[in-house]
């Protein structure tokens, strides 16, 4: 049985952001086994200098991620949008076992599939080293700034 994750491309504003915000509430669930339902069975990923397949593969690397990016939190913002395809901008704060805190800023690009699965995602981020006073994300975006006109900072 085909899984659905709608909403399902061709994407409108409306349903791209929708589809943006379901992200990033996944995400910030770290979670890796219920993040990674919501890419097909053998979705392709290229996370930085790493390259997966398969939802498994995800699950694993998301574990990892998340036993080292301790306190994660995350922002996304739409960028841009294009029958099933979706590019995003992002932010997520984080700190190591030492307590060195750090933003992280990149872009992804994403495929859909027919049943509103990501069957393909490409990732760029880099790392900034910051002040826990620097911190601006300090758990899931309240709902006051969800949808259009809620953009991230460039930096």
């Amino acid at each position: 049985m085909t899984q659905l994750r709608p909403p399902f491309p061709p994407f409108d504003l409306d349903s791209a952001l929708a589809k943006v915000q379901a992200a990033e509430d996944a995400w910030n669930t770290r979670d890796p086994h219920k993040v990674a339902l919501a890419y097909t069975e053998d979705s392709v990923w290229r996370n930085r200098d790493v390259f997966l397949t398969g939802r498994e593969q995800i699950a694993e690397f998301l574990t990892a991620k998340w036993k080292r990016e301790l306190d994660y939190v995350l922002r996304k913002s739409l960028w841009a949008f294009h029958e099933n395809r979706i590019a995003v901008r992002f932010q997520y704060e984080w700190h190591d076992a030492e307590g060195r805190w750090f933003r992280s800023y990149g872009n992804e690009l994403w495929e859909f599939d027919e049943h509103g699965l990501m069957s393909r995602r490409e990732a760029s981020i880099n790392d900034v080293a910051i002040q826990e006073s620097d911190r601006r994300y300090f758990g899931p975006r309240p709902e006051e700034e969800r949808g259009a006109g809620h953009d991230i900072p460039l930096q």
